[in-house]
C-alpha cells in the first residue's frame, strides 16, 4: 500500500507550481481530477503514467477512486488548481481516510492560491488581515454565507471572493455589494477582478466597489475587495500594513498618538475608511471638524448635527494663515480653557471671554441682561471682527446676530454651540442667515463649551487634516 499525495497545482502557469508538486507529478503512477486540470501535468507524468477523470461536480467519486487505487499499491497523486485545501480536494480526503478508518498515507502539497496569484497582479491588496468568501451556495446555505459576508464587511477584512458568479448563480454577487456598501464600506473601495489568473486568456481589471459590475464577472474570475484602508495608486491596488504610519507616529507625544488612532477609530464607524483624503462622504474641512466634534463627546450624532458653510474651515484657516484672524472671543471662560495654548502661542492668536472684566457686571445689572450678553457687547467694541465661539449662553449668540444686523459686528467667522433647552435652538437659527460669516454650527439642543473649544482647535490645526495628525498642540 502506497500513498495518496493531494496537490495544489497553482493558478495554472507553470512558473507557478511548486518544485514538490512538480516532483511528485513525476512519481505518480496514477493521477486523479477533473481532465481541464490534465493539460497542465502532463508535461510533468512519465510514460506510464494513468490519468483519471471523474468529471465535473464528482468530487467525493474521485477521492473513492483515489483510495481503490492507492490500495493498489499505487503512488496516487490528487490535483487540486491553486491550493488543494482552500476549496480543493484535502478536507474531502482526509475526511475519507477518518470514515474509512484506514492506515493509507496521506501527503500534502501547498500551492499558490488563485487570490494569491490574483493580489500579485493587482500590486499589494492583501497586505493586512483577510477572508476568503465562496459564493457557492450548493454546500453552503445562503443564510450562512450572508452572514459570513456582513461579518466580514464589519470586520474591515481585506475579502477574497471565490465562485462569485455562474450561468445559475448570476445574483449573489450583487447582493454582496449591496451588503458591503450597507454596512458602510466606502463606495470607492478598490476591487480588483481577476479572471484566469495565471493563463494565456488572464485579464486585471481594476475597479470600485459601486461601479462593480457582476455582468462583467464570470466563474473563472476571482475578486479581491479592499479594507477601509485600502486604495489605489498608479495602476496599483495598495492596502498598507501600516509601517509608514507607525514610523510618523513614533514621532507623536503618547496624547497625540492616543488621539490619532481614536480618528482613525471614528472615520472606520463612520465608514469614510482611514484615510481623510480618500473619504467619499464629506469635504476635508466638515470631516476635520466633525471628527473633532465626535472625539470630544463619544456621540456619532454629531454626523447629523454638525453643520458647517461651504468651505467654513477653509476659510477661517486662511485668514489665521494670513494674519487677519488675530482674536477668538468665546462666550464663556471654559470655552477659553479647552483652546489649546501651544496653537493659540504657535500662531499668535488670542483668545478671550470678558466675563471676569468687571464692566460687564456693571453693564449686565444696569441694562437687565444677561453677563454673557454684555460680555458679547464689550468684546464687539474691541474686536468687532474676531472669531466668536459660543458653547453655554445662546443669549450671547442672539446678542451677537442683533449686533451684526446693526452693523456693529463683522465677526471673522462663527462658532454656534450654545447647550440647553431655553432659546438654544432659536439662536442656532438665527445665525444663518449672515451667508457672508463663515459658520459652524451644531444643530439642535446638544453643544457645550467643550464642544465650542474643539471646534476651534481643529480650525487652528485644519493644515494637520489631510496627514490626519490631531493632536500637535497637546
Amino acid at each position: 500500500m502506497k500513498k495518496i499525495i493531494i496537490a495544489g497545482l497553482g493558478p495554472g502557469n507553470p512558473e507557478d507550481m511548486t518544485p514538490a508538486v512538480a516532483n511528485a507529478l513525476r512519481e505518480a503512477d496514477v493521477v486523479v481530477g477533473y481532465k481541464y486540470y490534465f493539460q497542465f501535468v502532463e508535461p510533468y507524468l512519465h510514460p506510464g503514467c494513468v490519468c483519471v477523470d471523474t468529471g465535473m461536480k464528482r468530487e467525493r467519486e474521485r477521492a473513492e477512486q483515489a483510495f481503490l487505487l492507492a490500495k493498489e499499491d499505487k503512488t496516487v497523486v490528487v490535483i487540486s488548481s491553486g491550493d488543494a485545501g482552500i476549496y480543493g480536494m484535502a478536507p474531502l480526503i482526509y475526511e475519507m481516510k477518518h470514515e474509512q478508518g484506514c492506515d493509507l498515507e496521506i501527503v500534502t502539497l501547498p500551492g499558490i492560491s488563485a487570490f494569491q496569484k490574483a493580489a500579485s497582479l493587482l500590486g499589494a491588496p492583501i497586505g493586512h488581515d483577510l477572508c476568503l468568501i465562496s459564493l457557492s451556495d450548493l454546500m453552503t446555505p445562503w443564510a450562512l454565507i450572508e452572514k459570513r459576508i456582513r461579518a466580514a464587511a464589519q470586520g474591515d477584512f481585506v475579502t477574497a471572493i471565490y465562485n462569485p458568479r455562474s450561468h445559475g448563480r448570476y445574483w449573489q454577487l450583487y447582493r454582496l455589494r449591496e451588503l458591503f456598501l450597507q454596512e458602510g464600506r466606502r463606495a470607492d473601495t478598490p476591487v480588483g477582478i481577476v479572471r484566469q489568473a495565471g493563463r494565456p486568456e488572464q485579464e486585471v481589471t481594476l475597479t470600485t466597489l459601486s461601479a462593480l459590475d457582476p455582468e462583467q464577472v464570470d466563474m473563472f474570475c476571482v475578486l479581491l475587495i479592499g479594507n477601509s484602508q485600502s486604495y489605489i495608486a498608479d495602476g496599483h491596488f495598495i492596502t498598507p500594513r501600516g509601517y509608514y504610519r507607525e514610523e510618523s507616529e513614533s514621532e507623536a507625544k503618547p496624547g497625540q498618538q492616543i488621539m490619532m488612532q481614536s480618528f482613525r477609530t471614528i472615520l472606520g464607524e463612520l465608514g469614510q475608511g482611514q484615510d481623510v483624503t480618500m473619504s467619499a462622504s464629506y469635504p476635508l474641512g466638515h470631516l476635520w471638524v466633525l471628527l473633532h466634534a465626535i472625539h470630544t463627546t463619544a456621540d456619532f450624532e454629531m454626523a447629523r448635527l454638525l453643520y458647517t458653510d461651504s468651505n467654513a474651515v477653509e476659510t477661517l484657516y486662511s485668514k489665521v494663515e494670513d494674519g487677519t484672524l488675530k482674536t477668538i472671543v468665546t462666550d464663556v471662560t471654559m470655552v477659553t480653557s479647552g483652546i489649546r495654548k501651544g496653537a493659540l502661542e504657535r500662531l499668535g492668536i488670542e483668545a478671550k471671554c470678558y466675563l471676569a472684566d468687571p464692566r460687564v457686571a456693571e453693564m449686565a445689572m444696569s441694562l437687565g441682561i444677561t453677563r454673557t450678553q454684555a460680555g458679547i457687547r464689550l468684546a464687539v467694541e474691541e474686536h468687532p471682527d474676531a472669531l466668536f465661539a459660543f458653547g453655554n449662553a445662546p443669549t450671547a449668540l442672539m446678542e451677537l446676530c442683533d449686533l451684526i444686523r446693526k452693523g456693529k459686528a463683522h465677526p471673522a467667522g462663527i462658532i454656534a454651540a450654545p447647550v440647553g433647552f431655553v432659546h438654544v435652538c432659536e439662536s442656532k437659527h438665527m445665525v444663518k442667515p449672515f451667508r457672508e460669516i463663515p459658520k459652524i454650527i451644531v444643530e439642535g439642543r446638544k453643544g457645550g463649551s467643550n464642544l465650542a473649544a474643539t471646534l476651534c482647535n481643529a480650525i487652528l490645526t485644519f493644515d494637520d487634516a489631510e496627514q490626519l495628525k490631531p493632536g500637535r498642540d497637546l
